[in-house]
């Protein structure tokens, strides 16, 4: 059964993270904040849902990249019981699908919670101001990936952010697999 996270809290602060990626460099937000936007998704590797689209995902975040959006991947899922999410496999996904943005590792949970990320995937999308305008679903897509025409709502709702600097107003939540908290 999906995780549902809330809807967009229109102008919710972004928050500043220091993350591990699978580069082996440490990245802040200031490292992937983007020009007109910047998009921050939570997705790990196990997740049904996260690889049903995972390639519409890397397709999505580079039209984004080269509309001027920055894009963020963060994995938070506890790799004691979840070990498939551990760094090392997030190393072999990233390579696997051409990842052209950082992906990185939040051991702590403390990013996830500062987002109030609920399920993976999640998409957080904020304007050049950092102020939030989505957080909706990539598409159409649930455990199985929908037919590859169907609308592509977080790519249409960023092209507006990175345009306007304001999100759609109506806008359809994400579905996914919890975030597996630690005890």
């Amino acid at each position: 059964m999906g995780t549902n996270p809330p809807v967009c809290d229109f102008g919710a602060p972004i928050h500043d993270f220091s993350l591990p990626g699978t580069d082996g460099k440490t990245w802040t937000l200031a490292d992937v904040k983007g020009e007109k936007g910047t998009l921050v998704m939570f997705i790990c590797n196990h997740c049904p849902y996260v690889m049903a689209v995972i390639d519409r995902i890397v397709r999505d975040a580079k039209e984004l990249q080269a509309l001027g959006v920055g894009v963020v991947a963060i994995s938070s899922n506890d790799v004691v019981t979840y070990p498939q999410d551990g760094p090392e496999h997030m190393v072999t996904l990233a390579e696997e699908h051409g990842f052209t943005f950082p992906y990185l590792y939040d051991e702590s949970q403390d990013v996830a919670r500062a987002y109030e990320a609920a399920c993976t995937p999640d998409f957080f999308g904020y304007n050049a101001a950092g102020e939030l305008q989505y957080r909706g679903r990539l598409d159409e897509s649930r455990r199985e990936a929908a037919p590859a025409d169907v609308r592509r709502d977080l790519f249409e709702a960023m092209k507006l952010v990175a345009a306007t600097g304001k999100g759609p107003q109506e806008q359809v939540a994400s579905i996914g697999c919890s975030i597996k908290w630690k005890d």
